[in-house]
């Protein structure tokens, strides 16, 4: 990898993810090339990075073995056929990190008979804690899928897929998959308001309460059921709440959830009212049972 120039189409969030994992795990920022239309941008990649900028998306496409296409899905279809002639002429790796736009497309757009490998990371990769997956074409070779994985694990964990259409599971699973833990997060946050906590602290409690849950998911073998169960004491608060999501049908709401951001099956609002609805009586079953359990062993009525 250290090897290996890299040029940038687009230099925004994810750009700089990689481009700041990739320096931090040794690359050569001189071997790094940027190509963004942003002059403000530009200055602040070259300040933060020292690494080449320009706004000439085929000068800088020219400089690199692989060129990681960093653009909105949006405009991808005009800027690959702008550097379709230097694709064709120098047959670089091409990465894209554009949601959606499919394989086939993309090729032909740059001309065809090109090595492309498609991902999908999620925004946790600004923070170095991305999870990425990948499918390469059959002309990307074992070394390019190898120079691939290692720039996407410069800002978290990896995954192949073997089929193209895996990549919409994964834009659901993963891709979205982040705004529904902000969702319950929030909704957490909210129900411990309305339950009587100051604002700070329920925020606090929340926040720490979702990273060590995923800490402990993370570091243990076990699966979250397993996980969970170990958690949830017989006739105690967490199997009163547990049960409320249960027979309220958690699954499926998040089931719906998945398809939604997928195809529009239903308002964002109609599931996020019907999630709070959900935590907020899982949260109070809780909380009553705690009352009950405070009774019961202190000896009250």
């Amino acid at each position: 990898m250290k090897d290996v120039s890299i040029a940038f189409i687009g230099g925004g969030n994810m750009a700089r993810s990689l481009i700041g994992g990739l320096i931090a795990s040794g690359s050569d920022p001189t071997r790094l090339w940027v190509a963004e239309p942003d002059a403000g941008q530009r200055e602040a990649l070259r300040a933060r990075f020292g690494i080449h900028t320009s706004a000439d998306n085929p000068q800088i496409a020219a400089l690199g073995d692989v060129v990681v296409l960093a653009v909105k899905p949006q405009v991808l279809r005009p800027v690959a056929e702008e550097l379709a002639g230097v694709i064709q002429a120098r047959r670089p790796l091409v990465i894209s990190i554009a949601a959606g736009v499919r394989e086939p497309d993309l090729g032909r757009w740059l001309g065809g008979e090109t090595a492309i490998v498609r991902t999908m990371p999620n925004t946790p990769a600004l923070v170095g804690s991305g999870a990425t997956a990948l499918f390469a074409n059959s002309r990307a070779t074992e070394e390019q899928r190898q120079i691939a994985e290692s720039i996407m694990r410069a800002v978290g964990l990896t995954v192949w897929v073997g089929e193209e259409r895996m990549l919409d599971a994964v834009t659901a699973l993963s891709g979205s998959g982040p705004a529904y833990f902000f969702l319950l997060m929030e909704a957490l946050e909210k129900i411990g308001v309305r339950l009587g906590l100051n604002p700070e602290v329920a925020r606090l409690l929340t926040l720490q309460t979702a990273f060590g849950a995923a800490k402990m998911a993370l570091e243990s073998p076990d699966n979250p059921a397993a996980l969970r169960a170990r958690v949830t004491s017989p006739g105690g608060t967490t199997e009163r709440a547990i049960s409320v999501f249960q027979d309220e049908q958690l699954d499926a709401l998040i089931a719906r959830s998945l398809a939604a951001s997928l195809a529009i099956l239903e308002t964002p609002s109609v599931l996020t009212d019907e999630l709070d609805e959900l935590v907020g009586r899982a949260l109070e079953a809780a909380r009553h049972r705690s009352e009950e359990l405070g009774n019961l062993l202190g000896g009250q009525p």
